[in-house]
């Protein structure tokens, strides 16, 4: 996993929503408790696949954390349907999985999730992320 260069901003300097789209609630209280140390980063979370479509349409968040397992649709349908996203306003999709490399996480990142990581997942490997995710969002801003 590529490292964050000297020059990359701290994330307390960052600004953004990260939607988390996860069922069970220990991990989602895990990257809640990582993220809480950053005051600019709005964390929201749906605890199933199908309100996650809907809060990435209506909050048009600025990253995505997704779990695989879902109760109603799996990982893979989430990023199937929110295609336009991606494609569109270059939404930034990780998957955390408990999972290793299967043949689901090989067709969402050829659909256009960016990367994944497995679960458990260390603070620092979490803070990397959502930085790299919204120094692209900043980078692709209009203006820049």
């Amino acid at each position: 996993m590529p490292s964050i260069p000297p020059a990359a901003p701290p994330l307390e300097e960052l600004q953004g929503t990260v939607l988390y789209i996860e069922d069970v609630e220990m991990n989602f209280a895990v990257v809640e408790g990582i993220l809480a140390r950053h005051p600019g980063i709005r964390l929201l979370r749906a605890a199933n696949g199908l309100d996650g479509v809907r809060m990435v349409q209506e909050c048009r968040p600025d990253f995505v954390l997704l779990d695989m397992h879902l109760p109603d649709i799996s990982g893979l349908e989430v990023v199937r349907r929110l295609s336009e996203e991606i494609a569109e306003r270059r939404l930034r999709i990780t998957i955390l999985t408990a999972d290793t490399l299967t043949m689901d996480v090989l067709k969402a990142m050829s659909l256009g999730a960016f990367e994944y990581l497995v679960k458990p997942v260390e603070v620092r490997t979490i803070e990397d992320c959502v930085r790299r995710a919204l120094l692209a969002k900043r980078q692709q801003a209009p203006g820049r």
